[in-house]
């Protein structure tokens, strides 16, 4: 990290920092930074409160989108599976988004390391966006169990998984020296507890600001603490979802931001590490608006097309009058689970082995299903929904 980047910072300090390099084994002293409690909301120009409004219309036709059907929670095992192997695969874990659409697929389901680390994510989420839902609020509490899940099962699963960091970290450290680091968060000995503290009462009280630029503030200022030893970016980008529903800009938790940021790797460190520099928030909340536009956008384009697809599957079964409530509710349950398996879909659905097979293969014979495939638990894939789920994100 370079000290004179950041010395003259607005919104934080340089504190000093010394200890020994196990890994080199040598001595070290360098500087970390602290940042300052967020305040206020920036003055921003025209041209990005322009920007962020585009970002605000965009949720807010995702909002709508997610109410066209009666139960809108269906749609949220698919846009959550794509959001978990993104926001995994940014911080280099990377699963293929076929595997993890299908890792329910089996009745006893498993997979390598990199698919387990990346369905923790998604069972990290759910009680997240449970607990939001219910309370409108966040918690270090909330955190640090999320945190916990994450983690678990993986090499940071230590005595510190669920905890704030005790130990200080290095960022972006390509050959793992302090000196070498993109970015030197707070040392523990300057209060990361009560700066997550402060981070989440702040989060709490913002019915007065604008939900974007509170959500691009929030975002910065929590990778900024980077409060744990491991997951701090999926908790982060978590935030940004949970915080829009506390504000009242999305109901169901449908968006999926990593894609775009993904796709945007460095210039999304770039803007950070700029914030923590310069004190300017423009740039950061003109990159963060375009992504969430571009995010709730491509989001609701995808809902749009799978409920579409539900409803031509629908039309195929009238037109060859295909009856019994199996293979409606196998229609009904593709949407959420696109890639299945005999054995998988009669333990989801509680009915007999035999009943669901028969119901594959009517569905196989109207095209709703391709299959099967593999010679162990055998699978089916419903590709126009599997397709919607997993097309490139449109530059």
């Amino acid at each position: 990290m370079k000290i004179t980047s950041f010395s003259s910072s607005p919104v934080g300090r340089l504190v000093p920092i010394s200890g020994h390099d196990r890994r080199h084994n040598r001595a070290f002293e360098h500087h970390a930074f602290v940042a300052n409690p967020l305040d206020q909301e920036p003055e921003l120009d025209g041209a990005t409160w322009k920007m962020v409004a585009n970002a605000g219309r965009a949720l807010a036709r995702l909002d709508q989108a997610s109410r066209q059907i009666p139960d809108p929670g269906i749609l949220r095992r698919p846009t959550l599976r794509r959001e978990a192997q993104s926001t995994s695969a940014l911080e280099g874990t990377y699963a293929p988004i076929e595997e993890v659409l299908a890792a329910e697929a089996a009745a006893q389901p498993s997979g390598s390391a990199e698919l387990r680390e990346v369905m923790n994510y998604v069972e990290a989420a759910d009680p997240a966006f449970r607990w939001v839902h219910q309370h409108r609020q966040v918690s270090v509490a909330l955190f640090a169990d999320t945190q916990k899940t994450l983690v678990r099962g993986t090499s940071a699963d230590t005595h510190d998984a669920g905890s704030v960091r005790t130990t200080q970290v290095v960022i972006g450290s390509p050959s793992g020296r302090v000196e070498d680091a993109r970015f030197i968060p707070m040392p523990p000995d300057y209060g990361i507890e009560p700066a997550l503290r402060d981070l989440s009462e702040w989060i709490n009280n913002g019915k007065s600001r604008e939900p974007v630029i509170s959500a691009a503030m929030a975002h910065y200022q929590f990778e900024t603490i980077h409060p744990f030893n491991d997951g701090n970016g999926r908790i982060g980008r978590l935030l940004i979802v949970l915080q829009l529903m506390i504000d009242g800009v999305i109901d169901e938790p449908l968006l999926t931001v990593s894609p775009w940021f993904e796709a945007r790797r460095s210039e999304y460190q770039d803007h950070l590490a700029h914030v923590s520099a310069t004190g300017d928030w423009v740039p950061w909340i003109r990159f963060f608006s375009t992504g969430l536009e571009a995010s709730a956008t491509d989001t609701a384009q995808r809902v749009d097309r799978m409920l579409k697809i539900r409803g031509e599957h629908i039309e195929k079964l009238k037109d060859a009058n295909v009856r019994g409530a199996i293979v409606r509710d196998i229609v009904d349950l593709l949407i959420e689970v696109p890639i299945v398996t005999a054995p998988g879909v009669a333990r989801r659905l509680g009915k007999s082995l035999q009943g669901v097979n028969q119901a594959f293969e009517k569905l196989v014979g109207l095209g709703i299903l391709d299959g099967p495939i593999g010679t162990y638990n055998r699978r089916f894939i419903a590709r126009d929904i599997l397709e919607a789920i997993t097309a490139p994100l449109e530059a």
